[in-house]
């Protein structure tokens, strides 16, 4: 009876993290790994901030408080590498670690993860990243937050860079989701202008991935994203005025978790991913911030592609980015939204192109080498709105220029 009728796709929304949110949160943390039955915990970490902050102080301390064992790793970078994931495998297999603490933002969560993935494998772990296994156990993961961005606290999915190669490859299951997730917007105020803008990229990119469909009976998702995105817009200009803003880096950190547990995808095909796939060859060759690569390509991207589905991207133009309504052109409208994106990016201090990324041109030989990964050589094609190919990943890039 409804063959000819339009219906939202059916869906399965799971989000099962626990959220302790607020000041003072991570003073819970013991408790909250007793409930979830962790006796030994490998606390993993990144540079030196984590420990001049205070926080992993607090946390091992919150440990001990309820004689829970521990042991620390830190040294987690951005774009975190498989080396220092094989690194914690081998650490937790040692001590028979049973559980895992991720304090950190994305990166470390990441880590965190394949680690958690790795412990339990008999094979590589790198084995699921290229598609050559499923994960069938995962010790259990929890995340004390301290940047806003990647949403992998509330995510099925991880990303990770072999340095052999230079190949970043992301998988995704639901074992990774983790059991409980500390988020303390205090802990986010001595977040640089930089790395707050780089987040806010992150967040907004993660809610327009899934926007950007050929779905259009999505009306309460519709929403939800659009009102996501326009109070991320607005926190961002506060906080980089006001760094110790409470109110605002909260919005922006609750935004980060709910932009990417798929609470903005449900009744949807589940998004494009095109911007992010072209963006993981970016950072995997130049080393460069996440969500400053995510700036640099998604202009190009949507110029490519937003003819598909102009409706689209001129109601996100109208109700995201206060574009004024063309209604003789809806095209016009839409390449104003457009417009307005990149005009925000500058205004917070994100590129809008590659050269501005990293400081020239991509040459042809690099392109190539991102082509050949992006594509994984030539057999799988990008995105859901768009199905690239080959010639049309090259023509983003140049476009990108």
């Amino acid at each position: 009876m409804f063959e000819n009728r339009k219906i939202m796709k059916d869906f399965t929304y799971y989000a099962p993290t626990k959220v302790v949110f607020g000041a003072n949160s991570e003073k819970q943390i013991g408790q909250l790994v007793k409930d979830f039955n962790g006796t030994k915990v490998l606390v993993h970490y990144g540079g030196k901030s984590a420990e001049r902050s205070g926080l992993l102080d607090a946390v091992c301390k919150g440990l001990e408080a309820e004689n829970i064992q521990y042991i620390k790793l830190g040294g987690v970078v951005p774009n975190p590498r498989l080396s220092k994931v094989y690194e914690g495998i081998e650490l937790c297999r040692k001590e028979n670690v049973d559980f895992v603490i991720a304090v950190g933002g994305g990166s470390v969560i990441d880590s965190s993860k394949t680690i958690a993935l790795g412990v339990p494998y008999k094979g590589d772990v790198w084995d699921f990243y290229m598609g050559n296994a499923q994960a069938k156990s995962c010790l259990p993961i929890a995340a004390v937050l301290t940047i806003p961005a990647a949403g992998s606290e509330m995510s099925n999915s991880c990303v990770i860079t072999k340095e052999e190669g230079n190949l970043k490859k992301g998988y995704g299951t639901d074992l990774v989701r983790c059991k409980f997730a500390i988020m303390n917007p205090e802990r986010t105020f001595t977040l640089g202008k930089y790395q707050t803008a780089c987040g806010v990229t992150d967040i907004m990119m993660h809610t327009m991935e899934r926007y950007f469909s050929l779905d259009d009976d999505m009306t309460v998702t519709n929403a939800i994203a659009e009102g996501l995105l326009r109070a991320v817009k607005e926190s961002a200009f506060e906080v980089l005025k006001d760094p110790n803003n409470y109110h605002y880096r909260a919005q922006i950190m609750w935004a980060g978790s709910l932009a990417h547990n798929d609470l903005t995808g449900c009744g949807t095909s589940g998004g494009d991913w095109a911007t992010h796939r072209l963006e993981h060859e970016l950072s995997a060759l130049f080393d460069v911030a996440h969500g400053a690569g995510l700036a640099a390509i998604w202009g190009s991207w949507a110029r490519y592609v937003y003819k598909e589905s102009v409706t689209r991207f001129a109601q996100f133009a109208v109700d995201v980015m206060g574009v004024t309504n063309d209604f003789k052109s809806p095209e016009r409208t839409a390449l104003a939204g457009i417009e307005a994106v990149e005009n925000f990016y500058r205004a917070i201090g994100m590129p809008t192109n590659i050269r501005e990324l990293i400081g020239r041109e991509v040459t042809d030989e690099e392109i190539k080498v991102m082509l050949d990964k992006c594509s994984w050589g030539g057999t799988k094609t990008l995105g859901n709105l768009k199905v690239l190919h080959n010639d049309d990943m090259e023509a983003i890039y140049r476009m990108a220029q």
